[in-house]
């Protein structure tokens, strides 16, 4: 009680966060924005090859239309305080890799992929639902972390089971149906990496001894996590899976990384990397065929062999240009069987030139951006370091890819997020950006301080 007789509040001891907007009406109009330019390509690319709006396009657009609208309301009704930029950029590289890959379809009209995409993609957002819904907090992943280490290890082993595809054992092929286990691992191993690195971030890095100014923790602190990264490597290098080997190499590096703080883990790191390349880029038949066609791009037009692959690629980005050809108006088929998957991006450089293309990478560039800011804004370890795990593993393929087709670092056969042909990838970066939906929600609403549940 004050003199004046008003009766002041006790001072609320406990931390309180601000409540930032929710913003949900933000996300509702990026997503019909999304919607609505995802359907303007398929019709400009039926414009420009028949002079006619495609027969689908109003089902087409309907259906990335509901897809997209089931899983805003998850989001409203499950996540509220989530970022309102996530979803509308996954719907718009959604769309646009349909619209892509449906170009070239009219291109191939014995191999028609665009509607199994759709159909992965309604996997992939009934997947995003589910996990919206089900996965309350995301510290329950915690727990399971020996469990997802266990089973990215059996879905990484099952591949060497079955004929190897193009070069490499990374499919599992049963009845005309196929999948990709290591898609669903990466995740899984993100799950555990992250799990661990925040049990034991302290004694990590300030426990060992030093060696050429790095604080080396003890072995039995670095030593199962060494051992389970070094086997997943191990039967990624038996597949002759190049590129999964380095996002899991990187991933392992940046979590390392963020969790100790020590910039010595990069240069090692690096360094690790590099002797590892140059043993499996000389020893491995497969993986020397790639970096010598990295080296030396236009050997087969000097043999009078014709273009390879890579050529195309190249070719394809500089007939680009600035602005591009124009949707359907390109010649990248002429790059192959890996077309739709591998090289979709060099769709994207020829028909949307360079300004598209940096659009593209822009947008990724923001879903990344998006996953470190809600894990820099957690004070919990582990949801720190699963956000930007899992936007790391967007970054590094994004890196990897682009950098094959473009000649930068030699081929890897990955999957571009979202744009390329894949069922396994567009199933499971849908998952990735539930995951990051579910750990902005928690950074961006009310924080609550306690212990895993």
């Amino acid at each position: 009680m004050t003199k004046a007789g008003t009766t002041v509040a006790p001072a609320d001891t406990s931390a309180r966060a601000v409540r930032l907007p929710h913003r949900r009406g933000i996300e509702l109009a990026l997503i019909v924005l999304a919607v609505l330019l995802s359907v303007y390509g398929y019709c400009a690319v039926g414009l420009a090859r028949n002079g006619t709006v495609p027969p689908g396009a109003a089902g087409y657009g309907a259906g990335l239309g509901v897809l997209a609208l089931l899983a805003h309301l998850a989001v409203r009704l499950r996540a509220r305080a989530a970022d309102p930029l996530l979803l509308p950029i996954g719907v718009l590289l959604n769309g646009l890799g349909l619209v892509l890959i449906y170009r070239l379809d009219l291109e191939t009209p014995g191999d028609r992929a665009a509607p199994t995409q759709l159909v992965w993609s309604t996997v992939g957002v009934t997947l995003f639902i589910v996990v919206v819904l089900m996965l309350r907090d995301h510290r329950v992943l915690q727990r399971y972390a020996y469990v997802c280490v266990a089973a990215a290890l059996a879905l990484l082993t099952l591949p060497i089971l079955f004929p190897a595809v193009n070069g490499a054992r990374i499919w599992i092929r049963i009845a005309g149906f196929s999948i990709q286990p290591g898609e669903f691992a990466k995740v899984l191993l993100a799950v555990f990496f992250a799990a661990y690195l925040a049990t034991n971030r302290n004694a990590l890095a300030y426990t060992g001894r030093r060696f050429w100014g790095l604080q080396l923790p003890t072995g039995r602190v670095l030593g199962p996590l060494l051992a389970i990264w070094l086997i997943s490597v191990g039967v990624l290098v038996l597949e002759r899976d190049l590129g999964t080997s380095l996002l899991f190499f990187g991933l392992f590096v940046v979590l390392l990384y963020v969790a100790t703080g020590l910039t010595g883990w990069i240069a090692l790191g690096l360094l690790l990397a590099a002797v590892g390349a140059f043993a499996v880029g000389w020893l491995e038949p497969h993986v020397h065929t790639r970096v010598e066609d990295w080296l030396h791009p236009f050997a087969s037009i000097e043999a009078g062999q014709g273009p390879n692959q890579l050529a195309q690629s190249l070719f394809a980005f500089a007939a680009g240009g600035v602005l591009g050809t124009g949707l359907g108006l390109g010649h990248s088929v002429l790059i192959g069987f890996a077309a739709k998957s591998d090289f979709i991006l060099a769709t994207a450089g020829e028909e949307l030139g360079l300004a598209g293309l940096s659009a593209i990478f822009l947008l990724y560039a923001l879903l990344v951006e998006r996953g470190y800011r809600a894990g820099l804004a957690l004070r919990d370890p582990f949801g720190r370091l699963l956000a930007i795990g899992l936007a790391s593993i967007v970054a590094l393929q994004v890196f990897v890819i682009a950098g094959g087709v473009g000649g930068l670092i030699p081929l890897t056969g990955m999957a571009m997020p979202f744009l390329a042909q894949g069922g396994s990838s567009v199933v499971t970066n849908w998952a990735i950006v539930a995951l990051l939906i579910r750990v902005s929600d928690s950074a961006r609403g009310p924080y609550d301080d306690k212990e895993t549940p």
